[in-house]
């Protein structure tokens, strides 16, 4: 990991005015930032313009890369995935025009999981779809396992994106994520990092992953049980050269003030970063 592969998930701090958020990331040292579009659309809903948001990242020297905000609909009535697939493409759009690459997302499942054969190819033609319509915005899809009923582990989101056949179909790493499921380190091999366009970092408290939180029990890069080191060098050693996001749900860190808990998560990556092989 180098300093210029560190960014920041903006979930991590309480929610706060952009111009306040943007000017605390940019003081702590964070140079790349990932978007709830939430906050993004909030900006835009005030009167602001695409191109304002951009400058305001560029006044401060950031640079947003990605976001987030739904899941998509592989398995609802077909009316609810047209207007779903529909909101996909239009994030996707806005993540474009403001120079980011990495739309996260999750997925839903059937009601009776019986009652499908094989899920994940259901899921992976529907990716493949929503994928070719995004297509034209250089955007890549990034299936976030744990983010569904269905897609569970590092090895189930790396086969979607397998078998999804687009290049712009991706899995998003997360630590906590795989602490928490059927996840194993085994998974993190040649045949699957490929597919891994996106990590968040964070560190878990010291509990077994099956009666963890996968958000609340979130702590610092270092504070935790994880062999961040280990799992980390591992997707690197496998050809991974993208973002690492820091993701936080603490509440400790959701009532500083948004530039000390930026401060905070800008130090744990550094870090990270200078300890890493």
């Amino acid at each position: 990991m180098k300093e210029s592969q560190i960014a920041i998930n903006s979930v991590s701090t309480a929610e706060a005015a952009l111009e306040e958020t943007v000017a605390a990331y940019s003081e702590a040292s964070f140079t790349n930032v990932e978007f709830p579009l939430s906050r993004v659309k909030a900006y835009l809903d005030r009167g602001h313009s695409i191109q304002e948001t951009k400058q305001l990242l560029d006044t401060h020297g950031m640079r947003c890369i990605g976001g987030f905000e739904t899941v998509i609909e592989c398995f609802s009535s077909a009316e609810s995935q047209q207007g779903n697939h529909a909101r996909v493409v239009e994030n996707a759009q806005l993540l474009s025009e403001l120079g980011a690459t990495i739309l996260v997302v999750g997925t839903d499942g059937p009601p009776n999981l019986k009652d499908v054969p094989d899920p994940l190819d259901q899921i992976a033609r529907v990716y493949g779809d929503v994928a070719a319509q995004v297509e034209q915005y250089g955007v890549t899809l990034c299936l976030e396992f744990n983010w569904s009923p269905v897609v569970k582990s590092v090895r189930a989101a790396c086969e979607v994106a397998r078998r999804s056949k687009k290049d712009n179909v991706g899995v998003l790493f997360d630590t906590a994520h795989y602490h928490c499921t059927p996840s194993k380190l085994d998974q993190l091999n040649a045949d699957n990092v490929p597919y891994i366009r996106h990590v968040h970092v964070n560190d878990m408290r010291d509990k077994p992953g099956e009666l963890c939180d996968c958000n609340a029990d979130r702590v610092l890069p270092g504070d935790g049980c994880l062999d961040l080191n280990q799992i980390l060098s591992t997707i690197e050693q496998h050809g991974y050269n993208g973002y690492f996001a820091i993701e936080m749900f603490n509440k400790a860190l959701w009532d500083m003030p948004v530039a000390d808990a930026a401060t905070l998560m800008y130090q744990s990556m550094k870090h990270l970063c200078d300890t890493l092989p």
